[in-house]
């Protein structure tokens, strides 16, 4: 009576194990049958790409992030150069001003055609097939024995094209301290700003003897004073006006003694040229109200004594 009752136990517990691998293999069907509806018919399931070492490959281009601190490996710049946006917004502007003119042809609908490699040729003679295919471009008969360097053009703006900026401390008619050159530490009025993106100064050479003449702005120091030019005509005063007439060549055999040499002088109509702008910036002067102050102030020259620290100083 006892060995049926086991048979039955461990019937019963076939029966249950059965019936929970049955669950199982049914929960396990309806899984991947949801997944088949949610893909698509004929989709795989994409396993990531592994090495030989069973490493997992990592795509170079995509951006990812390094650390868990939320530092990524490449910047919001450096992704937007990668994926080649500003290509595509570029084009879609060309597109958009394109839209209006219907007689120009976007780029998107021009097409290149090649031309064909061979082409059909008439023949003459009776026994010739009447025409025959050749090349559409002829190979050369020679070759050159030596390459030629080929020439690369630069995107490169020559310097008479470059933008001139000047700093805003140097406005015609401010006062600037001379940092270089013969007339170091005298001070100067800016008269006119030139094209070549130099400085048209005067002392006046009156005041403190310094000509009409062309400066640099990074040898000279702007200072707050300033005087008014807004009445000035200085049209005539450009590069071209300064330019420099260089003396004819002598013959070194006849002349092989004299070595002597001779001394630039001033022409007329730079001598008029410094009377005319020192009268003007004078009258300017005369005008303002601390003129005496002023006049003083040009004819002294800037200099440093022990215990004054420059970088503190107010110009």
């Amino acid at each position: 009576m006892s060995t049926p009752s086991a048979k039955t136990a461990t019937s019963g517990g076939k029966a249950t194990t059965k019936t929970t691998t049955t669950t199982v293999v049914k929960t396990t069907t309806t899984t991947q049958q949801t997944l088949a509806g949610t893909r698509g018919a004929g989709s795989k399931v994409q396993k990531p790409r592994t090495t030989a070492a069973g490493k997992k490959v990592i795509n170079s281009h995509a951006n990812r992030e390094l650390n868990n601190n939320g530092l990524m490996r490449f910047s919001r710049g450096r992704m937007f150069h990668r994926r080649a946006l500003y290509r595509i917004n570029k084009w879609k502007g060309d597109q958009a001003k394109l839209q209006g003119d219907k007689t120009k042809k976007t780029a998107g609908s021009i097409k290149k055609r090649r031309s064909p490699a061979l082409k059909k040729k008439p023949v003459g003679g009776d026994r010739n097939g009447k025409e025959r295919f050749v090349r559409s471009k002829r190979l050369p008969r020679y070759y050159p024995t030596e390459e030629r360097p080929k020439k690369f053009s630069v995107k490169r703006k020559k310097f008479s094209s470059h933008p001139r900026r000047f700093r805003s401390t140097l406005t015609p008619g401010s006062v600037v301290i001379l940092v270089a050159g013969k007339h170091a530490g005298k001070r100067a009025v800016v008269v006119k700003h030139l094209s070549s993106g130099l400085l048209l100064v005067t002392g006046p050479h009156k005041l403190n003897g310094v000509p009409l003449r062309r400066v640099n702005q990074i040898y000279v120091i702007g200072t707050s004073t300033k005087i008014d030019l807004s009445a000035a005509k200085l049209d005539n005063l450009d590069d071209k006006f300064f330019k420099r007439v260089r003396p004819a060549k002598k013959n070194a055999e006849k002349d092989i003694f004299d070595s002597k040499k001779e001394k630039s002088q001033l022409s007329d109509e730079r001598r008029q040229a410094q009377r005319t702008t020192d009268a003007v910036v004078l009258n300017a002067i005369k005008a303002n109200a601390d003129s005496r102050l002023l006049r003083k102030y040009l004819k002294s020259r800037f200099q440093l004594w022990n215990g004054v620290l420059p970088h503190k100083l107010r110009f």
